[in-house]
C-alpha cells in the first residue's frame, strides 16, 4: 500500500506549484507587514532603553515585556491562543493562507524588533556623540544616522529573520493555512509519500540558500559602499 503511495500525479504537481505559491505570498506579506512595524519597534525599543536618546524606562519596559511575552511561544501554540483576535481581524475567517499571516506577523515584528535593537546597540557610540554634538536631533540621529550605519548587520538580520518566517510558514500548514507546509503533511507524511515530502524540503531549501547568499551579497555590498 506504501508504495502505491509513494507516486507522483499531475494533481501533486498542480498542489506543489499552488504549495509553492501561497508559501511565498505568506513569507513576502509576513516579512514586509513585520519587518516593517518590527523595524519600527526595535528602533524604539533601542531610543527608550536606559541610557538611550529618548530614554524612557515605563515605555521601554511594557514593550520589552510584551516582546518577551510572545517570543517564547511556539508558533503552533500561538496560532491557537490568537485565534479569537485572528477571527476579529480577519471577519471570521481563521483557517487559510491570508488569516495564517496575521499571527505570523505578530511573531515576525517581535522577533525582528530585537534583531533591530541588538543591530543598533552594537553601532559605536562615538557615532552618536559626533551626531548629538553637531546638534542633530534625536530622531534624526535614529533614523538618518544609527540605521543606516548598521545596515549591514541589519540586512544579515533580516536574511536570518526569512528562514524564521518561513519556518512559521510550514508550522502554519498544520491548521490548513496551505503552503508547502500542509502540502508536505496532507499529501506527503499522511499518505506516506516521501516524494512529496523531499520536493517540499527541497524547495524550502532553495528558498533559504538563495535568501542567504542574497543578504551576503548585499552586506557586502553596503560594507565596500562606507
Amino acid at each position: 500500500m506504501i508504495l502505491l503511495e509513494n507516486k507522483w500525479d499531475d494533481y501533486l504537481t498542480q498542489t506543489f506549484i499552488t504549495g509553492i505559491g501561497e508559501t511565498l505570498l505568506m513569507v513576502l506579506i509576513t516579512l514586509g507587514i513585520g519587518g516593517l512595524l518590527g523595524m519600527v519597534l526595535g528602533v524604539t525599543l533601542y531610543g527608550t532603553r536606559q541610557g538611550g536618546l529618548l530614554a524612557n524606562r515605563p515605555v521601554y519596559s511594557v514593550l520589552s515585556s510584551i516582546v518577551n511575552v510572545i517570543r517564547p511561544i511556539p508558533f503552533i501554540i500561538f496560532l491557537v491562543l490568537c485565534k479569537p483576535l485572528t477571527m476579529a481581524v480577519m471577519n471570521g475567517h481563521y483557517i487559510g493562507t491570508i488569516p495564517a499571516t496575521f499571527p505570523m506577523v505578530i511573531v515576525c515584528t517581535v522577533a525582528t524588533s530585537r534583531i533591530v535593537e541588538q543591530s543598533l546597540i552594537a553601532t559605536d557610540p562615538g557615532i552618536v556623540e559626533a551626531a548629538r554634538a553637531m546638534g542633530a536631533s534625536r530622531l534624526h540621529i535614529l533614523f538618518r544616522i544609527l540605521v543606516p550605519e548598521a545596515l549591514a548587520p541589519l540586512i544579515l538580520g533580516y536574511t536570518f529573520l526569512f528562514v524564521g518566517v518561513l519556518d512559521l510558514s510550514a508550522v502554519a500548514g498544520a491548521v490548513s493555512a496551505g503552503g508547502l507546509g500542509q502540502f508536505a503533511l496532507s499529501d506527503g507524511y499522511r499518505r506516506f509519500n516521501d516524494w512529496v515530502v523531499w520536493a517540499a524540503c527541497l524547495v524550502m531549501i532553495i528558498l533559504v540558500q538563495s535568501m542567504q547568499w542574497l543578504g551576503n551579497v548585499l552586506a557586502k555590498w553596503v560594507l565596500r559602499k562606507r
